[in-house]
């Protein structure tokens, strides 16, 4: 068996984590909750006691949620614009808001699925041989 295969069988699953954290789960257990607050992340899970207190998240999930909702709303604006032809007023209203309320939405989730990527590529003191 090679050193790389050794090495493969101690990975974390990376898509049940990412699932887990875009619920606000622990990538752990998959039951107990990664945020206690809106963005605050617990400093263990509950349910397993997994540690999460030395994540990173930082910009990231701020960064993918602008990404993310930028990508989806501009095309349709402009779909919507080219169509309807509304009022820019109109539009204004319509797309702000959208983009507020998916960016809302998308935020807590993806913080949850930065933190579990990290636990799942055992990054920043993920590790348990550290």
């Amino acid at each position: 068996m090679t050193d790389q295969t050794a090495c493969a069988g101690t990975d974390r699953p990376t898509w049940p984590a990412l699932f887990a954290g875009f619920r606000g789960k622990c990538p752990n257990c998959g039951e107990g909750k990664l945020l206690h607050s809106y963005l605050k992340v617990n400093d263990c899970c509950a349910n397993c006691g997994e540690e999460f207190s030395h994540h990173r998240a930082d910009d990231g999930p701020a960064y993918l949620t602008i990404l993310i909702v930028g990508h989806l709303m501009a095309p349709l604006l402009l779909v919507v614009f080219e169509t309807w032809r509304p009022s820019p007023m109109t539009l204004f209203s319509v797309f702000g808001l959208g983009c507020v309320a998916l960016s809302l939405y998308l935020l807590p989730r993806l913080k949850g699925t930065v933190v579990a990527y990290q636990w799942a590529r055992r990054m920043h003191g993920f590790d348990s041989s550290i």
